[in-house]
């Protein structure tokens, strides 16, 4: 389980791997924006299903989720938005990769409805290059199946970007199914 301190981890974890599974540092001006969105919120309104990784140089990995995609989304829109909403307005000056961000904040994609019946949970994977290739991913996808199936979910949704090839081969291994694509994007689904 994750635990309050570990947030600035999750932060660091997000942006290094931030470029579709590699590091992102150079791409964005501030370090913790693509954290806020993709990784800080979950230890916070989902503590049981936020999960972390170390070795002896400190977190590597982290596997978080929410139990209820449009319920998350209510309480993000209730008491995370606004903040960052007040910290990056949308007149402000950022690069490219941070404008999107921003961008993200004060417009964040409709959670799903009835595009993914069955599958109400999302979640969010990210592991270090240093982490990888050791069975990691697949024993946090094993916790967080554990974790949703104990919390009474019949099913989990993911978005990876189709550029990401070694994520979309990690899910098809995994047996996820392809519930949507476009050619950018890939939404994978597991039933429980």
């Amino acid at each position: 389980m994750a635990r309050p301190d570990d947030t600035d981890a999750l932060y660091k974890v997000c942006l290094e791997t931030a470029d579709d599974g590699g590091d992102g540092t150079e791409l964005f001006d501030d370090p913790q924006l693509v954290g806020h969105i993709f990784a800080a919120p979950y230890p916070i309104f989902e503590p049981s299903l936020a999960f972390v990784a170390e070795d002896g140089a400190g977190v590597g990995g982290y596997i978080i989720g929410a139990l209820d995609t449009l319920a998350f989304g209510e309480t993000l829109e209730r008491e995370w938005w606004p903040k960052l909403r007040a910290r990056y307005p949308l007149d402000g000056e950022y690069g490219e990769h941070d404008r999107r961000m921003v961008d993200l904040i004060h417009n964040p994609p409709p959670p799903p409805d009835v595009a993914y019946p069955g599958h109400p949970s999302h979640l969010h994977i990210d592991i270090v290059a240093r982490m990888q290739g050791e069975g990691l991913g697949v024993r946090f996808m094993d916790t967080m199946f554990a974790a949703l199936r104990a919390h009474g979910s019949p099913g989990v949704h993911l978005g990876v970007w189709a550029r990401n090839t070694r994520a979309i081969g990690f899910y098809r291994h995994l047996g996820l199914t392809e519930l949507t694509a476009t050619d950018d994007f890939i939404i994978f689904g597991a039933r429980f």
